[in-house]
């Protein structure tokens, strides 16, 4: 069974908890697009792992991990990960971590190129993480990126290098901005590369291999679909095709390949950045950064919140192809009164089941919401689906009614053990 996760919102839905959870019963665990600029963290046995690159599956012993063609690679941060994962008594090596020749490599000069890009945005700056991340799509579409076959041969690296570098540097001044020191780029990629190329390989073959003798891969999405280039709110989106379609391109596995696709959502919604969002509610951000929930795994900056969104959920649900989805962070609403789910967009005398194309009509949407009545009660402690509340059960039968997709599972809390199974 090949199992792809995604994101059905605009990421940190919880992803990284879900996947952990279903890795113990795959072989392979593949991230197919993205770069570092995402972050999941995973509780396991009282530890926090918090991973941007590495693919979950590495908490677990006897798992492969892929990094595939799709994903773009910032090389000194993947080597400053393994290391932290490696310090956290993680094993990395060549036999569970392969990364594949055809992703693209992040430079250090990218991120430059993406402040400066950013910067020169002014007031309609997009919100990236600035990790570099869009300039090495870019690079990738112009067709004059790095990929990490060239980190096979040292020799032929060092010249494609200084040739990116020297051709980054005068769009750097075009921007306004001073050159980056070529030697000390060329010194940190030239270094990261060393440490590594035992991990590179042609992951696609492998990939093909083990599916028809019938290994289980577990493919893990990163970001959320409502972040993805074609489908999302362009253009506050990331880089990648973050849907279903963009495992298969970022995998070298094909749709056939694909046998169960689970959405991951939130109870409430978030996002980080600018964009538009229907179901943003000031209040509830301000109580769920009070108890210390949503800050950014990789930034640390505090996440936008509001309520659950039934027409983002509904629209990623349908493009997608979601058999189920799995619900994260319900535990989070425990205190409230009531819940409310935006089940459609009122636009002038319109009212919308699906988000319009464009943004300037996004951003006109007011939400229609449904009010349910919250539970009051602690869901942490509970182990099985009889034990939640009963109002926490209608909400969730309800939630799966509004967008069209059943819940199979949700989480009352961070750790492994905290995943409830919802019967449909």
């Amino acid at each position: 069974m090949n199992t792809l996760v995604i994101g059905s919102q605009w990421g940190d839905e919880g992803k990284g908890k879900v996947i952990d959870f279903l890795t113990e019963d795959a072989d392979i665990v593949v991230r197919s697009q993205g770069g570092s600029n995402a972050g999941h963290t995973v509780i396991a046995h009282g530890k926090k792992y918090v991973l941007h690159l590495v693919p979950s599956g590495i908490l677990w012993p006897g798992k492969l991990n892929v990094i595939g063609n799709g994903v773009v690679i910032n090389p000194t941060s993947l080597v400053e990960e393994m290391a932290y994962l490696r310090n956290l008594g993680v094993d990395i090596t060549p036999q569970n971590l392969l990364l594949s020749d055809r992703a693209h490599v992040v430079l250090p000069i990218h991120k430059e190129i993406d402040a400066a890009q950013e910067e020169a945005l002014g007031d309609h700056k997009i919100g990236t993480t600035k990790q570099g991340i869009g300039p090495t799509y870019a690079d990738k579409v112009r067709r004059i990126g790095i990929r990490m076959a060239d980190f096979i041969d040292p020799a032929h690296l060092e010249i494609v290098l200084k040739a990116r570098i020297a051709t980054a540097n005068e769009e750097l001044v075009r921007l306004g901005h001073p050159a980056a020191d070529p030697q000390e780029t060329l010194r940190a990629v030239m270094e990261a590369a060393g440490e590594l190329r035992p991990h590179i390989t042609d992951t696609i073959p492998v990939l093909n291999r083990a599916t028809k003798t019938g290994k289980s891969i577990l493919f893990e999405g990163a970001q959320g679909a409502m972040l993805d280039v074609d489908f999302g709110t362009y253009p506050y989106v990331t880089s990648s095709n973050t849907s279903a379609g963009g495992c298969c391109t970022g995998s070298g596995v094909p749709p056939t390949g694909i046998d169960k696709i689970i959405g991951v959502c939130k109870a409430y919604t978030t996002r980080v950045g600018a964009g538009p969002f229907v179901s943003e509610d000031a209040d509830l951000a301000d109580y769920l950064h009070g108890l210390g929930r949503e800050f950014g795994a990789t930034t640390g900056r505090p996440r936008r919140c509001g309520w659950a969104d039934g027409v983002v959920l509904r629209f990623s649900a349908m493009f997608n192809g979601f058999d189920e989805m799995a619900m994260t962070n319900l535990d989070g609403l425990d205190a409230c009164e009531e819940i409310k789910i935006c089940t459609a967009y009122k636009l002038g005398d319109r009212t919308l089941e699906f988000p319009p194309a464009l943004i300037s009509e996004w951003e006109k949407c007011t939400p229609i919401y449904e009010i349910l009545p919250g539970w009051m009660q602690d869901t942490t402690k509970c182990t099985s689906w009889k034990q939640l509340p009963t109002n926490c059960q209608a909400y969730l039968k309800r939630f799966g009614e509004i967008i069209g997709c059943p819940i199979g599972s949700v989480g009352v809390g961070p750790d492994r053990s905290q995943t409830l199974s919802v019967p449909h």
